[in-house]
């Protein structure tokens, strides 16, 4: 049943192997700025390397600030918190998600309330958001948004761009800006990802990217908030022990993370970003190849009209579960790794009495999407 599309793999690939889902490429300056990072003796989190990864990082997403974090879990948190999200109040979110977005709220001491997203974008609905809102939210006289059952707080509004696909933010901007509603973007997925000509990460108040070494650039672990200037000098304080200035004092003025990048990670993602727009498009020749080679079969994830996708990891919706079950089996059995969609956060032990709305479209695509093959590799940058 999924001969053409296996063997388009392997042949792509050239590999009679095991074929990743995703593997990093190391075909720039990596080794040499690593070293430059290790002869400096400067290789935990001060050095020339973080400084410049992080103005690196601004510069190429067009974001006031960039700071680094130790990881994409640890942007969110601090991303969250500079929202204001606190004990006891709620984050509206998507259950078609990585466990990190739905962690980062409970890290808060909030609930995550899921929403349904859009099919053609696989990331939030703003038709669903506002359904929710209408049904379950009030403003009260201060003009703070809070659920009509408790009165609690509903401080932000969380989605993520799933697989590089940008979700549609002009929709969800406007419910947001109607309920006064911060909007924080989870784009740990779409570093290079662009809606209508801006960056993903860039539209809401704070944004976040990963570097994990699954992502489409790496730092080994790594993560970044997108921000303001105002508030970008928050987040750094944050993520460096809350520690103020002082010649040789230890002085901390609030509650703050170890959430620092090495200037190791770093050296190795200055690198890596300096070959993100070629590794863009050859990600992109290949999604193109793919859906040529899927016509008539099986229905392929297309990024969104209006919108540049970096097609971190390729995908394709089967016809039901039972489909959905035969490739990821056959796959695996020819060496092929592929992947299903996240378990619904919903669904998981510590959010299942979370609030929710109707869930029609992430529970049709939980059970059918599948992550194809989508390394790039060297030959594919020339």
């Amino acid at each position: 049943m999924f001969d053409a599309l296996l063997g388009f793999v392997r042949a792509h690939y050239r590999s009679e192997g095991v074929i990743a889902l995703h593997e990093p490429l190391f075909a720039g300056q990596e080794r040499t700025y690593v070293n430059q990072a290790i002869d400096s003796t400067f290789v935990s989190s001060v050095g020339v390397f973080v400084d410049r990864f992080e103005q690196d990082m601004a510069a190429y997403t067009g974001s006031p600030r960039a700071v680094a974090m130790v990881n994409g879990t640890a942007a969110l948190h601090v991303a969250l918190r500079l929202a204001g999200v606190g004990q006891g109040d709620l984050v509206i979110t998507q259950p078609l998600t990585f466990v990190a977005t739905c962690n980062a709220i409970a890290y808060c001491g909030a609930e995550p309330v899921f929403v349904d997203v859009d099919r053609h974008t696989l990331g939030l609905s703003p038709a669903a958001l506002a359904d929710w809102l209408d049904e379950h939210a009030l403003l009260d006289h201060d003009g703070v948004c809070r659920s009509k059952d408790g009165l609690r707080p509903i401080r932000a509004c969380l989605p993520m761009h799933t697989f590089g696909h940008p979700a549609d933010l002009d929709g969800l901007l406007a419910v947001c800006q109607r309920w006064h509603l911060l909007l924080v973007e989870d784009a740990a997925e779409s570093l290079g990802s662009l809606y209508k000509g801006r960056h993903t990460g860039t539209l809401g108040t704070l944004g976040t990217l990963s570097f994990n070494g699954n992502k489409i650039i790496t730092t080994g672990g790594g993560g970044m908030v997108l921000a303001g200037a105002e508030l970008g000098q928050r987040a750094k304080h944050l993520s460096t022990t809350a520690k103020t200035a002082h010649p040789y004092e230890y002085v901390h003025d609030e509650l703050g993370y170890n959430y620092r990048l090495p200037n190791l990670n770093a050296a190795l993602g200055c690198a890596q970003l300096e070959m993100l727009e070629p590794m863009i498009a050859a990600k992109r020749e290949l999604a193109l190849r793919y859906a040529q080679v899927l016509q008539g079969s099986l229905q392929f994830v297309h990024e969104p009209e209006g919108c540049r996708s970096n097609y971190w990891l390729n995908a394709v919706v089967c016809e039901d579960r039972a489909q959905r079950d035969a490739l990821l089996s056959e796959s695996h059995l020819q060496g092929v790794m592929t992947r299903p969609i996240w378990t619904l956060m919903s669904e998981l032990p510590m959010y299942a009495a979370c609030r929710r709305g109707p869930l029609t479209q992430a529970a049709y695509l939980e059970d059918r999407v599948v992550n194809l093959p989508s390394s790039v590799r060297a030959e594919d940058l020339a």
